[in-house]
């Protein structure tokens, strides 16, 4: 016999800038606005209820080809969004834009995540499970990456590094970024730190910064070994080095693979 179909009964929730959320428990029609948080629903086992990714979600790679593409993080195609029809929009005040998170609202739920720190992430990652309908697994991959940080060498930062995000002109990230609670977590001092989130500094203030160590991140801008020699001949005291940036700054279920990699490269 078939089971009678009862709508989706409505969940009222708090994202991580406070703001009230009513969205239909579980949703259905997710759209994600975010690669890191794209992968996580993919991971929590909600491949099938994602309608829609931006062109920048490049894990699972499959998720592409099953959703549609909206467009990129800071510019969105709202026709297609609109023609998905979602009840759950996952966005990040940081990778998204105001002004478009704000006409989305207008029409749909949108939930939105703010992540500077690890626990912050977990904070998310759990949150989004339970509001997708997925907690006990959220709640799995949140513990396993609390326990891989956990087993991380508890030391005091004192190597000191520059870590690059941009070229022409040059961009680190910063204090008040995820990345520098990344470094902060490897063992190492950010010189740029009491700067503010992603500054644009000059090869001067890079030699006169003398970090021990330069990364240089594989997004958003693709350092590659050609750009190695560029950095050496500004700090040649410095070992300079390419990272992979997601494991830095992806932080959604992904970092169940960073900290053995922080552990590996510092």
């Amino acid at each position: 016999m078939d089971l009678p179909q009862f709508p989706a009964l409505p969940l009222t929730v708090a994202d991580q800038l406070g703001r009230r959320v009513a969205v239909p428990f579980p949703p259905q029609r997710i759209v994600s606005l975010v690669p890191s948080q794209t992968e996580l629903l993919f991971d929590l086992g909600l491949g099938e209820r994602v309608v829609g990714v931006t062109k920048f979600c490049l894990h699972p790679a499959g998720a592409r080809q099953s959703a549609a593409v909206i467009g990129g993080t800071k510019n969105f195609d709202f026709h297609k969004i609109a023609a998905l029809k979602p009840d759950l929009i996952l966005g990040n005040k940081e990778e998204n834009y105001q002004a478009g998170i704000e006409q989305l609202a207008a029409h749909y739920p949108v939930w939105l995540s703010d992540i500077s720190t690890l626990p912050e992430a977990l904070q998310m990652i759990r949150q989004v499970g339970f509001i997708a309908g997925a907690k006990a697994p959220a709640e799995r991959i949140a513990a396993e990456i609390e326990a891989s940080f956990a087993a991380l060498a508890a030391t005091e930062p004192v190597i000191s590094v520059a870590y690059f995000i941009w070229r022409k002109p040059y961009m680190v990230a910063a204090g008040g970024t995820f990345i520098d609670d990344m470094l902060h977590r490897a063992g190492l001092r950010n010189v740029f730190g009491a700067l503010g989130r992603y500054p644009e500094i000059t090869a001067e203030q890079l030699a006169a910064a003398a970090p021990a160590r330069i990364l240089l991140s594989s997004e958003p801008y693709p350092f590659a070994e050609k750009h190695v020699t560029e950095f050496r001949a500004i700090c040649p005291e410095a070992a300079v080095q390419l990272v992979d940036g997601e494991l830095f700054s992806w932080y959604g279920s992904r970092l169940r693979l960073s900290a053995s990699y922080l552990a590996a490269i510092t």
